[in-house]
């Protein structure tokens, strides 16, 4: 009965007009007065409640996993165009002999930044106290430098004289060194200027058939990727010292080549053809990884599609706690109908009452989601500190952090779902409030 006369003092005061104005004052006031709580009223309120959170934790919650998901592809892609080339050129059973020509012309086109001649094969890496399977790519010092992600990330190397230093592959090409991935050096328990055993099943032809070719090499850079499996297994060489090793004489096996827009790789094939014979065969990144993209932007799709789930109930949970305050508002109602209230107006009350928690609820989420992104590297080191255990293991996950990196499009898409569910929650029990009759709300007054 207070809220009741409360109301008719806030609508007597206000020129009839002003009631049937939309959004006027008197209704933003009375919306605001239901969605305070009062003893009565306990269980309205803590419903509300609820809505307020599941809407908060549902946004927050699709905009971390979805900065998750797009920082794992994000870092992934990059750490593999990092290391491979965007195309691979390749001779179709045939010696590649004339790499040099090739790659000449390749690099003459529109929007190629480097090719890079090379020369692939699996060995295994031991020492005295380990030994692991690795895959040597073999190839100039200028071409290295370019690869971005790892002449960037040399974390110990040795120079020409034999000094030891902080970074840098100076001297790469007649250093006749390796440079050996950070987790593969602990594995072998060596550092720069130790020497690591190569072995090859594919050595020098005999009577008895062939013998693996074995050779020492002195560890000359430590690189650290922050991609697990490629700092565990890459080994680098140069290119002339991987010919002799691998038996390849004066071939290569492919040119890989790094264009300007790897997004729009498929035009620079195209023209990587034009000048071409048919003995050459062209692969970009995309379809080398076919599979493994498709399947991260399946993952991130259903992970979008099953957390918003979480925000549809807390929408039902906005319904049906309209639902209740709307019967136990029945006899306020019919006092403001009677008073001269439009069904618009009575309608608008509970629209603003159940949009503000959709609104609140929102905006926090939004806030809790970006700020939990800029600091997520942060709370995993706290999650795995308190429960001593490794949260990300980069065994598994085959980086070294945990990344995210947040769409300001898709997140303003998460914004917009969450505030359109919000009111479309709100129109029904509205609608069912505008449609009481006083009448029948006053009969037993």
């Amino acid at each position: 009965m207070a809220v009741a006369e409360a109301t008719m003092t806030d609508v007597a005061a206000a020129p009839e007009a002003a009631g049937t104005r939309a959004f006027a004052p008197f209704e933003w006031t009375l919306a605001k007065r239901y969605l305070r709580a009062r003893r009565s009223e306990g269980f309205i309120s803590v419903i509300a409640g609820f809505s307020f959170l599941g809407i908060l934790l549902g946004v927050a919650t699709l905009i971390i996993v979805m900065s998750v998901m797009n920082g794992f592809r994000k870092e992934l892609v990059g750490k593999i165009l990092g290391l491979n080339g965007h195309v691979v050129i390749d001779k179709i059973d045939a010696r590649f002999d004339d790499y040099k020509a090739v790659a000449t012309r390749i690099a003459a086109i529109r929007g190629v930044e480097q090719t890079i001649p090379l020369v692939e094969g699996q060995i295994m890496a031991s020492t005295a106290a380990q030994a692991v399977g690795g895959n040597v790519r073999g190839m100039s010092e200028a071409s290295l430098k370019g690869l971005r992600q790892v002449s960037d990330n040399i974390r110990f190397s040795v120079l020409p004289n034999g000094a030891a230093a902080n970074s840098g592959l100076d001297g790469f090409d007649t250093a006749e060194g390796i440079a050996i991935g950070m987790r593969m050096a602990n594995l072998l328990a060596v550092t720069v200027g130790d020497n690591v055993t190569l072995v090859s099943p594919r050595g020098a032809q005999t009577p008895f058939g062939t013998a693996p070719r074995v050779k020492s090499y002195k560890v000359a850079a430590i690189f650290e990727m922050g991609m697990s499996e490629y700092d565990r297994i890459m080994i680098f060489m140069p290119l002339a010292e991987a010919q002799k090793f691998f038996n390849r004489g004066e071939t290569v096996d492919v040119i890989e080549v790094l264009v300007d827009n790897p997004e729009r790789v498929g035009e620079r094939v195209a023209e990587m053809k034009a000048g071409s014979d048919n003995s050459l065969h062209f692969a970009d990144w995309r379809q080398r990884n076919q599979s493994f993209i498709t399947v991260l932007d399946f993952e991130r799709s259903m992970m979008f599609i099953i957390l918003s789930l979480i925000v549809i109930v807390a929408a039902f949970n906005i319904i049906s706690g309209l639902m209740m305050l709307v019967k136990d508002k029945g006899r306020d109602i019919g006092i403001l109908r009677t008073m001269g209230a439009t069904k618009g107006a009575i309608m608008r009350v509970f629209l603003i009452t159940g949009a503000s928690i959709g609104v609140v609820g929102t905006l926090g989420g939004l806030l809790l989601g970006l700020i939990v992104c800029r600091y997520i590297e942060e709370l995993r080191q706290g999650v795995a500190w308190i429960t001593g255990k490794n949260a990300f293991d980069a065994n598994f996950y085959y980086l070294t952090r945990l990344p995210a990196e947040t769409d300001p499009w898709q997140t303003a898409g998460i914004v917009a779902m969450a505030l359109l569910l919000s009111v479309l929650a709100t129109l029904y029990p509205s609608w069912r409030a505008s449609r009481l009759d006083p009448v029948e709300a006053l009969r037993y007054e």
